[in-house]
C-alpha cells in the first residue's frame, strides 16, 4: 500500500542530486505511462433528461488524480474524493490501506447532463483518468483499494457502463483485457478533508508531478472541447 506518507518519504531521505536524477527519469517514464488512450465514444449513452444534476462514482487508483481530472471537465459541478465498496465503519484512509475492507479509493462526480453525459464521463474515465487494464493496482499503488471500478447510481448507468466495456473490448481499444469491475449497490463515503482538492493544494508534490499532472495535460490534449481551465473545487471540510 502506498500512503501519502510513504509517497513523500522516499523523496525526503535521498540526497538532492539523486532525487533530481530519479525525478527526471521518472517524469520521462510518466509522460509515456500516463499518456491517454484515444478511444471511441460510447455507442449507447444517456439522454439529458430533465436537466437535474446527476451523480456518478468512479474508482481508478489514487483518488487525488481521478478527482483532479474530473474537476477539469466541463459540465462537472463537483468531484469529491472518498471510498466505495465497503462499510461505513472502515471507510477511513489508514484502515482501507490494509486492503481488506472491500473499499476502493473513489471519486463521486456530480454533473449537469445537459453539458456532459454519463457516457462522456465514462470516456474520460477509461481514456485519461486511469489505465483500466491494470488489476488491483494503478501505477505505483498496489492493492484492491486501487482497483478499477464503476459504482453505478442507477440501472441505466449500469447498462451504459456494461455496454461500453463490451464495445471497447470488441474494438480492442486496449492492448490488454479491461479489468474494470461494475459494483452495484455500494455506498460512497467522503474521504478526509486533507484529501480533497489535493492536486490543487499540492501541485509540487513529487507524486502529483509524476503521476497526476500528466493526466491533466492529456485531458486538455485529447478532449479540448471538454477541458475547463479552472477546476471546480470541494473547498469544504469533512
Amino acid at each position: 500500500m502506498t500512503s501519502s506518507r510513504v509517497r513523500s518519504a522516499a523523496v525526503r531521505v535521498l540526497p538532492a542530486a539523486v532525487v533530481l536524477g530519479v525525478l527526471a527519469g521518472t517524469l520521462l517514464y510518466s509522460a509515456q505511462a500516463e499518456r491517454a488512450t484515444v478511444i471511441p465514444a460510447p455507442a449507447i449513452d444517456a439522454s439529458a433528461g430533465d436537466g437535474r444534476p446527476e451523480v456518478a462514482v468512479f474508482a481508478g487508483g489514487c483518488f487525488w488524480g481521478v478527482q483532479a481530472v474530473f474537476q477539469h471537465v466541463r459540465g462537472v459541478t463537483g468531484a469529491v474524493s472518498g471510498y466505495a465498496g465497503g462499510e461505513k465503519g472502515t471507510a477511513h484512509y489508514d484502515r482501507i490501506g490494509q486492503g481488506d475492507t472491500g473499499h476502493a479509493e473513489a471519486v463521486q462526480v456530480t454533473f449537469d447532463p445537459r453539458q456532459v453525459s454519463y457516457g462522456q464521463l465514462l470516456q474520460v474515465f477509461f481514456s485519461v483518468a486511469h489505465d483500466p487494464t491494470q488489476r488491483d493496482r494503478q501505477g505505483p499503488d498496489v492493492g484492491p483499494q486501487y482497483r478499477s471500478a464503476i459504482f453505478p447510481a442507477s440501472a441505466d448507468q449500469e447498462r451504459i457502463a456494461t455496454a461500453y466495456i463490451a464495445q471497447l473490448t470488441g474494438a480492442r481499444a486496449f492492448p490488454r483485457e479491461i479489468a474494470t469491475r461494475i459494483e452495484r449497490d455500494r455506498p460512497f463515503f467522503r474521504a478526509e478533508a486533507y484529501h480533497q482538492d489535493y492536486l490543487v493544494r499540492n501541485p509540487r508534490n513529487p507524486y502529483i508531478v509524476i503521476n497526476d499532472l500528466p493526466k491533466l495535460a492529456e485531458l486538455q490534449r485529447v478532449f479540448p472541447e471538454r477541458y475547463r481551465g479552472e477546476p471546480v473545487l470541494v473547498g469544504g471540510t469533512r
